[in-house]
This record gives structure tokens, C-alpha cells and sequence, in this order.
């Protein structure tokens, strides 16, 4: 996804962690850089990029999705909880984490995929117990976050990301998202440009793009890949390719596709 501009929000309370890094972060209107890595603890539905857009190198990225109703009423009444539920609620400010509080979190974030469900469970209460009771962390906002977009907007975005993920290959017209969406043209250019930052052929093609990364990846030909993405002229999607990633689509097969 590192680079596909992805300004979305969701229910979840999202814990992420990146390393290996350098990037921005960018939650709500907090606009930030991060050196070497990053830890970080979003409220729900608060709007957000993801933490590796843009970056080039090598990295490793655990994101952690905690649905909004996780422990709240037994946070409350059990003592040993209250601390967990105050980080909870100060998640709605968005949250960073430093210091040896982040090298010991993300640790244990990066461990988590092997671990069985009840160990993983036991493990999220170990970090979020770390996080609670930590000095190493930081505010984003000054007040909570509040989320500009109508859940009518959220609804409108993800009808359009399940759209998209089931016809990007082949070609779609912006007019054929608008009637989708009950909208003129332009009333849905710039309803699609203010919700993501992107126009909508923006990011129809950072989605194909990332799309093609996976085929070339799999050993697919880029004459293959192109037209399996919706492209519908192998230079465009060369040219489009190497806007997005900096490199070729041959160059990024040769270089990756025997890691």
C-alpha cells in the first residue's frame, strides 16, 4: 500500500506500528514526520493516511484493529482495566507513542501474527496495559477528533472501494460512479476529490497499480498485467506505473520477484 494514498477512517480503534521507515503521518489535521519508525493509536473514525505512504525502502508494518465495543463494559467495572479505558478515550485525540514504550509495544505487536487466538488476546491486554501506564506518549489534538463525513459519506465510499475492487479491470467511466452514486459528474468530482484527496482516475489507478505490483510479483508478463488491471494501452500503463512507483513495471519484476 506504500503507494496507494489511502485517506479513509473505519469503527476501529487502530493500533499500527511501522519500522525500518521514515514517512509522515498525517491523522485528522495532524501532519508529522517519523524517523526509523512509529506507533500509533487512532480513536474511531477518526480520517487518516496510511503511515507507509511514500515510503521506498524495506520495512515491516502490524496493524492491530480493535472494534469500538472491545472491554468497555468490563473496563469500566474492573479496576484493573480503568487504566486501559482512560488510553481508550484519549484515542479519540489520536495518539503517539515514543521512547522505550515504542520498541517494547512494537515487539510485541510483530509477534502477535504467530501467536494463538487466546495468547493473541492476552498479549493485546499486555500492550495496551504498557501503553496505559506509559509517560511516552503524546496527543495529536487538542480536543477529540471529529469526523467531517456523514456516515451517508462513509456508506458512498465504501460502495465505491467494493465497486472499484470488483471492476478495476476493465474500464469504468466517472460518469458510471456518479449514477452509482446518485450524483452528477461534477457534483461527484469533487465530492470523490474533497473525501480523498485524489480525483477519482487517481485513484482508480493507484488501486490498479498496486493491483499490478501483486501480478508482476506472482511472475505475470507486464504485457499481461497491464491489460488484467483495466488498461487499456500497455505505454499509458507503463507511463502511470513509473509516475506512481518511480520505476518500470520491468524494472520492479527484476528487482522483486525473486526476494
Amino acid at each position: 500500500m506504500n503507494d496507494f494514498y489511502f485517506w479513509h477512517y473505519h469503527p476501529e480503534l487502530e493500533l499500527t506500528y511501522i519500522e525500518g521507515a521514515n514517512g509522515r503521518r498525517h491523522i485528522g489535521q495532524h501532519i508529522s514526520r517519523y524517523e526509523s519508525s512509529s506507533l500509533v493509536f487512532i480513536g474511531s473514525n477518526i480520517p487518516h493516511l496510511n503511515v507507509d505512504y511514500g515510503v521506498k525502502t524495506d520495512y515491516k508494518k502490524t496493524v492491530l484493529h480493535i472494534r469500538p465495543d472491545f472491554l468497555k463494559e468490563n473496563s469500566v467495572q474492573t479496576p484493573e482495566l480503568l487504566a486501559v479505558h482512560r488510553f481508550f478515550e484519549q484515542s479519540k485525540y489520536g495518539i503517539v507513542i515514543e521512547g522505550k514504550t515504542k520498541t517494547i509495544a512494537g515487539e510485541m505487536l510483530e509477534k502477535l501474527p504467530v501467536l494463538h487466538p487466546f495468547e493473541q488476546f492476552l498479549e493485546v491486554l499486555r500492550v495496551f496495559q504498557l501503553l496505559a501506564h506509559s509517560t511516552e506518549i503524546k496527543l495529536l489534538h487538542d480536543s477529540p477528533v471529529k469526523n467531517q463525513y456523514t456516515r451517508k459519506s462513509q456508506e458512498r465510499l465504501q460502495l465505491l472501494y467494493d465497486f472499484i475492487e470488483a471492476n478495476y479491470q476493465r474500464k469504468i467511466k466517472v460518469e458510471e460512479v456518479a449514477d452509482l452514486c446518485h450524483l452528477t459528474k461534477v457534483a461527484f468530482c469533487r465530492y470523490f476529490k474533497q473525501a480523498t484527496h485524489l480525483t477519482f482516475t487517481e485513484f482508480l489507478n493507484q488501486y490498479r497499480i498496486n493491483q499490478a505490483k501483486r501480478l508482476l510479483l506472482l511472475d505475470k508478463n507486464v504485457s499481461e498485467v497491464c491489460y488484467a488491471c483495466g488498461f487499456e494501452s500497455l505505454s499509458y500503463f507503463n507511463r502511470v506505473f513509473k509516475a506512481i512507483t518511480l520505476e518500470n513495471p520491468l524494472a520492479f519484476k527484476k528487482q522483486y520477484a525473486n526476494d
